[in-house]
């Protein structure tokens, strides 16, 4: 007991002076540390050969520069380096590498060109067959294997020629009847087949599974299918002349020192060159067109290891090979591929892609040859179906030649294509290709050409499709835009079909909300749900009705103005899968929370956001994931953050309790809720700045009991302790005592349930370091809370201690001791006169008893009973195991009693000497610690009340490990 009766009389006002820094007057002149910095820059200038010592000049830099060349006195160390280098060997290839990325700037393809890797996937999901597919396979040949050393060079091509021969003497297995998954399995089987004959140094068979692959390309049996084949067959093409490439390169290496990336002829050795030529004789003596122009064409980069004119010469005769192949369909993908290797290889070179085009131009009227019709009706192919295999083709070479093009040849290949019949493939292939500003500026000339299509052959929603997507990107003339939208909707509204409706539909929504007001977009909205709605069709296009939502939230963020749009809620109604329901849902949340920028009361806002919200809370069950879960609860407290009805808190929490039937299962929006009434009743104890009226004290209970028929709902214990803490000291800060009281007591009573382990992100922990946070939480709340006049003194201290004392603590924790010594500081803060903080209007203790001696007497039997835990404690681990663990809770006693008791009092000050001395006892007190805690007992003892402090550091000695 002589702990508390002789704790130390605080100050708190003067010990709080004495801790502030002492405050010291700076004269900062210039010096501003927002300031830039300048720096002084070192530059090396490079003399000639002559002079070799470099000149170094300095010069005052005032940009933001690297603050730590300070620090190097004005020298850069890498700077001295270089200058030390040969100047001669230094100098040039600088300069060549400025002059390579000048070239390459002007010639080479820029990111904003559109790679065929971003359009290969979407042509092998969009062109597929469940018709049966065939495919010949190269068998393999042990003579392409076999190399004699000695034979002649003339033998070895002889023999390497036969075996090309035999690839087209029956060299081949035919397989038939395959699906279209087993074709592509075959011919990835192909790909690597490649690959590992020419890992195996076996050229002559990797040519010619090449060369099989490419006849491939001849064959349009299954022709709704030939876009995929062209993607995977090509695919094989570009492994084949890239190995091509590389091996030649490989020959190029001199000394190590590889050819630069803009070598010149020139630069190449003989045997290189030999290979080379070699190849391209190979390829030569293919006898079929249609693999000879492909393999030459994926080798045509090899060209510029034979002269700096090879591929622009290369390019216009593999152009006009091209016109020796029949097949209009077969061709265009030729020229397609053509102008795919000529833009990586030489994108400079566009005369030869024009070319290209022109020549498919002049063909074009093959397409509606008998030829070609005969062969639909074998393959009983609609000619509309038929004329969208040409698509990705024709896309590709225009985009080839519109990149970069002047308006003035865009212009000329746009009023080709009009003089042309049946030109409605070709319209829509300029549309996909031409820059999105060419098309939009000249959209009322579109509209006109598309108008005088003939709609037998290629569909005109697809049409306005394409112009959709062209004005998503780039704004028409002002006077136009209404017109447009009129005589695109025209014929939009008038397809029956409610897949072909949709698809063009989800576009042209973008171009009305970029451009018009709710009216119009109302309108549209209206009749999609009236063409969707018969037969359910919404149910085979939830996708496209996705992205119409999720234009329309993009292009409206004034919520308010979206659902006053009247047919927005009914358009949200078609969303009759739950999982395609609640993404919606997700979707217009995550909008309102990243555009919404003030709170709102808006009930017509409310209303909705409540009804969304309820349908992704409604989405949660017993196998949604903790994740989703987290997700959802997110987004609906982000929508509760978002609602405030201002002064009308009555309203507010009216609101609240209606969220809290609504989103029960989700308990991250119970404790939002219960945050934000805490946070609403201390708004109104701020709003009568603490004197509560009759009305506002109701009201705030009415929040108090919110909070406190809420909180056990909650499945988290921690979150339920923290939370009745918290509600509690709201409780108090707005006078309601009893309710207070009652926070406190479930708080107590909640204790003894904390298990051992809590489960965190997934993880089993111990709890006992959460637990020990939120005791020392508790007891500093429990300083201010008043004795109930019907309890006993401290009735909720004794409580709490009574719940640590029963709680079963792991046997290697020193936790409960930890606890006690908080308890101490606690309790010795009660015997001040007055405490160190208190409540507003709430009278604590120190008001309360008014340092009434049985107030005092009563701590110090709680103090009595606390010290003499601690101290049984410390003597069960005298054992050897546990020396460590006493040595430094005898210094944490310490420290207690150092801050909290009197120690003129001889009794105290003798037991802080034994807890010094057995903290050091066994040599497992660090050091450190030690003499920092004695440094500071000498600077305390210089304080006037505090002189004792002198005679105790000369009783507490330094022990060396040792």
């Amino acid at each position: 007991s002589y702990f508390l009766r002789h704790a130390r009389s605080r100050n708190y006002v003067s010990e709080s002076e004495v801790c502030k820094l002492e405050s010291v007057p700076l004269d900062f002149g210039d010096y501003h540390p927002l300031k830039p910095i300048t720096v002084t820059e070192s530059k090396t200038k490079k003399m000639n050969r002559k002079g070799s010592t470099s000149s170094t000049s300095s010069s005052s830099s005032s940009s933001l520069m690297d603050p730590l060349s300070s620090v190097l006195d004005g020298t850069d160390p890498l700077s001295l380096f270089a200058a030390a280098a040969d100047p001669v060997t230094a100098a040039p290839p600088t300069d060549g590498a400025r002059r390579k990325r000048d070239k390459d700037e002007s010639s080479a393809v820029g990111s904003d060109f559109e790679p065929w890797s971003s359009k290969r996937g979407e042509i092998l999901a969009r062109y597929t067959t469940t018709e049966k597919l065939s495919i010949n396979l190269y068998m393999g040949s042990e003579k392409g294997k076999a190399t004699t050393t000695g034979s002649a060079v003339s033998e070895k091509v002889r023999t390497r020629l036969e075996e090309l021969d035999d690839l087209e003497e029956g060299s081949q297995k035919e397989l038939l009847n395959l699906t279209q998954q087993d074709y592509m399995n075959r011919i990835e089987e192909l790909n690597q087949s490649l690959k590992d004959a020419w890992s195996s140094d076996q050229k002559v068979k990797a040519l010619k599974i090449v060369i099989q692959c490419s006849k491939l390309l001849s064959d349009t049996t299954v022709i709704q299918f030939y876009p995929s084949k062209f993607v995977l067959i090509t695919d094989i093409l570009d492994t084949f002349g890239k190995l091509v490439y590389e091996r030649i390169l490989s020959m190029c290496v001199d000394n190590r020192v590889p050819l630069p990336d803009n070598f010149s002829p020139e630069c190449v050795n003989d045997t290189a060159k030999e290979t080379c030529l070699n190849w391209f004789f190979k390829i030569a003596s293919i006898r079929e067109l249609i693999p000879r122009f492909y393999v030459e064409a994926a080798i045509l980069k090899c060209n510029k290891f034979l002269s700096k004119m090879g591929i622009s010469e290369c390019l216009p005769r593999l152009t006009s090979m091209i016109r020796g192949i029949g097949d209009p369909l077969v061709a265009v993908y030729a020229r397609a591929y053509l102008c795919r290797v000529g833009m990586e290889v030489a994108p400079q070179l566009k005369e030869s892609l024009n070319k290209n085009f022109f020549d498919f131009l002049l063909t074009f009227k093959q397409i509606h040859g008998d030829t070609v019709q005969n062969q639909l009706v074998v393959q009983c192919v609609e000619i509309p179906l038929y004329l969208t295999l040409y698509s990705p083709a024709i896309d590709w070479i225009l985009q080839c030649i519109a990149y970069h093009a002047p308006d003035v040849l865009l212009t000329e290949m746009m009023e080709r294509c009009k003089k042309l019949g049946n030109n409605a493939l070709l319209l829509n292939s300029v549309m996909s290709a031409f820059r999105a500003e060419f098309i939009a500026a000249r959209s009322m000339d579109f509209i006109g050409m598309i108008k005088e299509c003939d709609e037998s052959g290629f569909p005109k929603h697809l049409l306005f499709r394409s112009l959709g997507l062209n004005l998503a990107l780039a704004d028409p003339p002002e006077n136009d835009r209404l017109q447009i939208l009129n005589e695109a909707w025209k014929v939009i509204t008038k397809l029956k079909n409610p897949q072909d409706y949709i698809n063009c539909a989800e576009v042209w929504v973008e171009y009305t909300c970029r451009h018009f007001t709710k009216r119009e977009v109302n309108t549209v909205l209206a009749d999609v749900i009236k063409h969707m709605t018969p037969d359910r069709a919404f149910e085979d296009a939830y996708p496209q009705l996705q992205s119409i939502i999720q234009k329309v939230i993009t292009y409206i963020h004034d919520f308010a103005l979206l659902f006053s749009v009247e047919k927005f809620l009914p358009f949200l109604d078609m969303f009759q899968k739950e999982s395609v329901r609640v993404e919606v849902c997700k979707c217009i949340m995550e909008s309102f929370i990243k555009h919404q920028q003030e709170s709102t009361k808006d009930p017509v806002i409310l209303n909705a956001l409540l009804h969304i919200c309820k349908t992704m809370h409604d989405s949660v069950n017993a196998l949604t994931l903790e994740d989703e879960k987290r997700m959802l609860a997110a987004l609906i407290n982000g929508f509760i953050k978002m609602v405030s009805f201002g002064r009308d808190f009555e309203q507010q929490l009216s609101f609240y309790v209606e969220a809290r039937s609504m989103f029960c299962n989700l308990e991250p929006v119970l404790v939002q809720l219960i945050h934000s009434v805490n946070q609403l009743a201390m708004e109104t104890r701020r709003v009568m700045k603490g004197n509560h009226s009759r009305k506002t004290a109701a009201f705030v209970r009415a929040c108090v009991a919110f909070c406190f028929i809420t909180i056990p709902s909650l499945s988290s214990i921690f979150t339920r302790l923290n939370l009745y803490l918290h509600s509690g000291q709201v409780a108090l800060a707005n006078q309601c005592l009893s309710q207070a009281d009652a926070f406190f007591k479930a708080a107590v009573s909640l204790v003894p349930e904390v298990p051992k382990m809590i489960s965190i992100d997934g993880k089993m922990r111990p709890s006992d370091a959460f637990l020990l946070e939120f005791l020392c939480n508790f007891f500093s709340t429990l300083l201010v809370v008043p004795d109930h006049p019907e309890q006993g003194v401290l009735f909720l201290v004794r409580g709490l201690l009574n719940v640590i004392q029963d709680y079963t603590w792991e046997d290697n924790s020193d936790d409960k001791v930890r606890i006690y010594t908080n308890v101490l500081h606690l309790l010795s803060a009660m015997t001040q006169e007055a405490f160190i903080y208190h409540v507003d209007k709430v009278d604590s203790n120190d008001t309360l008893y008014g340092g009434d001696s049985k107030f005092l007497a009563e701590i110090n039997k709680l103090s009595e009973t606390v010290v003499s835990q601690i101290l049984d404690h410390l003597k069960t681990l005298g054992k050897e195991e546990t020396l460590k663990r006493q040595s430094q809770l005898a210094l944490y006693f310490f420290n207690t009693i150092l801050a909290h008791g009197d120690l003129r009092n001889n009794r105290l000050n003798q037991l802080s000497v034994n807890l010094w001395n057995l903290a050091q006892k066994h040599g497992f007190a660090d050091t450190k610690t030690m003499v920092k805690t004695l440094e500071y007992i000498k600077r305390q003892s210089k304080q006037p009340e505090m002189s004792h402090f002198t005679d105790l550091a000369l009783r507490l000695p330094l022990q060396s490990r040792t």
